[in-house]
């Protein structure tokens, strides 16, 4: 009789199934609501927000001469380095920084103006 009567003790203590309680259905349900509030605000966009949206965008001419500057500044690196491994003469590295950072100042002092031009909503001149 011990044996039988340890084997049903052992088999209540199992947990019953458990259900969802409400605090979490309405806490997946905030969740849910939130991320689907999320994902649709472009969608819900009025005229004049998109209107605002798109006068805020960088000018493309900007934008072209911030690339130019950083792939500028790369090509000053990339003289560095060579330098510093021997690819380059100390004579043959300062003419060409020289001529790169020249060609940067350029670019910086078009990139002002642009800029300048741009925060005055004057168009830019290709």
């Amino acid at each position: 009789m011990g044996i039988a009567s340890n084997a049903t003790s052992a088999g209540s203590a199992r947990e019953p199934s458990r259900s969802l309680q409400p605090v979490e259905i309405v806490l997946a349900l905030v969740i849910v609501a939130a991320v689907v509030w999320f994902v649709t605000v472009p969608l819900r966009r009025t005229s004049s927000e998109a209107e605002a949206a798109a006068a805020g965008t960088e000018d493309p001419a900007v934008a072209e001469l911030e690339a130019r500057k950083e792939a500028k500044y790369r090509e000053i690196r990339d003289a560095e380095l060579d330098r510093e491994q021997g690819k380059l003469s100390q004579e043959d590295w300062t003419r060409q920084d020289a001529e790169l950072r020249r060609d940067a100042v350029k670019i910086l002092k078009e990139l002002d103006e642009a800029k300048a031009d741009a925060g005055r909503g004057v168009p830019a001149e290709r």
